[in-house]
């Protein structure tokens, strides 16, 4: 059966800046589709983040490139296996230099935090308990 992908293309102001980052955050870079001026993450075998810089990101549009720390232009939102790995990810996302301005979210059955990356994209992670999913 195809396994249908995503491919997250977020305009970035340092390639290099944004590379270690989410490699401290436990992900991959790929290099085969990792230039001077893009980065290819692999978040999952279907999730992929790709890091452009500014001038590469306007190459595929002709729109202004949002300023992610002053507006939002997306919400990322991440699953976890269990409210532990959500915490893990964004205490290291925060230990690697990421920012927080929101509190955990905990509705019991589902519990999220976030964090934004160093060019102000939010990245939410989140665990919803598999028995509450199933009602």
């Amino acid at each position: 059966m195809y396994q249908q992908m995503i491919f997250v293309n977020l305009p970035v102001a340092d390639v290099d800046a944004s590379k270690r980052f989410f490699t401290e955050l436990g992900y991959t870079i790929n290099p085969q589709f990792t230039t001077d001026d893009c980065a290819c993450v692999v978040i999952s075998d279907t999730v992929i983040a790709m890091l452009l810089g500014h001038k590469r990101y306007a190459d595929f549009t002709a729109k202004q490139i949002a300023d992610a720390t002053r507006t939002s232009e997306v919400l990322l939102c991440l699953s976890a296996e269990s409210r532990e790995k959500v915490d893990e990810l964004v205490d290291r996302a925060l230990a690697a230099g990421g920012t927080s301005d929101r509190q955990p979210t905990d509705y019991g059955q589902m519990y999220g935090r976030s964090f934004d990356d160093l060019d102000g994209h939010t990245w939410e992670v989140m665990w919803m308990d598999p028995a509450a999913v199933q009602g």
